[in-house]
Order: C-alpha cells, then sequence, then structure tokens
C-alpha cells in the first residue's frame, strides 16, 4: 500500500527528479532544474513535496510550488516505471489536491506534455483537471480547490 507523507528529505527528492528528467521527451519540462535541485526548500517555499513510500521504499513524487496567494503550481509528478499502473498517480494527486487545500491555496495549475505523458494527461481529465490551452505541444490545467 502507498503511504504519501510530506517530505524534506531531499537526496531521496533529488533521486526521483533526477530520476523522472531522465524521461525520454520530458526535456523541456527541466527548465532552470539545475537551480531548482541546489535549492528544493528555497524554491519550493510555501509550498510542499510529497514521496509516496512503498514498503518504506520511495517509489513516486509530486511538489506544490507557490504562485501566488490563492494558486500554486503542481511539479515532477512522479512514479516509477515499475510501480505504473498500480493507482498511484491518482493516490498521489489526491494526496497533492488535499495538501494544497491544507496551504490554504483555492486553485492548483500544471503544465504537461501528452505526447510523452499520455496516461498521466488522461488521468488529469478524468480527475476532473481543466484544459486552459496547449501551446507547443504543452497543455495547461487546472483544478479549483
Amino acid at each position: 500500500m502507498l503511504e504519501v507523507t510530506r517530505s524534506d528529505d531531499y537526496s531521496v527528492i533529488k533521486n526521483l527528479f533526477i530520476e523522472y528528467s531522465k524521461i525520454k521527451g520530458a526535456e523541456g519540462c527541466f527548465v532552470s532544474f539545475d537551480k531548482e535541485l541546489a535549492d528544493l526548500k528555497g524554491f519550493y517555499k510555501d509550498g510542499a513535496i510529497l514521496v509516496g513510500y512503498e514498503d518504506s521504499e520511495p517509489v513516486g513524487c509530486i511538489a506544490i510550488k507557490r504562485v501566488d496567494k490563492k494558486t500554486c503550481e503542481a511539479k515532477r509528478l512522479f512514479v516509477r516505471p515499475e510501480h505504473r499502473g498500480e493507482g498511484y498517480s491518482r493516490i498521489i494527486l489526491n494526496a497533492m489536491i488535499e495538501q494544497g487545500r491544507e496551504l490554504g491555496y483555492e486553485e492548483v495549475t500544471f503544465t504537461t506534455k501528452p505526447s510523452v505523458m499520455q496516461t498521466a494527461y488522461e488521468l488529469y481529465k478524468r480527475m476532473g483537471f481543466e484544459e486552459l490551452g496547449n501551446e507547443n505541444g504543452v497543455v495547461s490545467m487546472r483544478m479549483m480547490l
């Protein structure tokens, strides 16, 4: 069973983020990535990083970044390949939504590349995320919290 918790174990988080950054086709999602990795605590100030654990093993993550007082951005949703298809993305997304509410945000936004992450994109739509636009294959989505 997956347990998703807010984490400040930055070595685990960095490993998951780096593993995610190596997905073929996802390279454009990692602008200023070195700067982000160098200061995860500062980069996600007023937000949170959640890590999903199965039997004490980190298997996935998501981050919440403050945009403004009412809006946060979800970033870095990742589930290790060997754990895909087990429903973990939905569990992690639901934990992120709950954490966003607890932090006082009213809306969560994010971007995704359906050409690279089609399964995730379909999940977002099924969960009720609204598509705001598509620019060069990068889709912007949001959900009111």
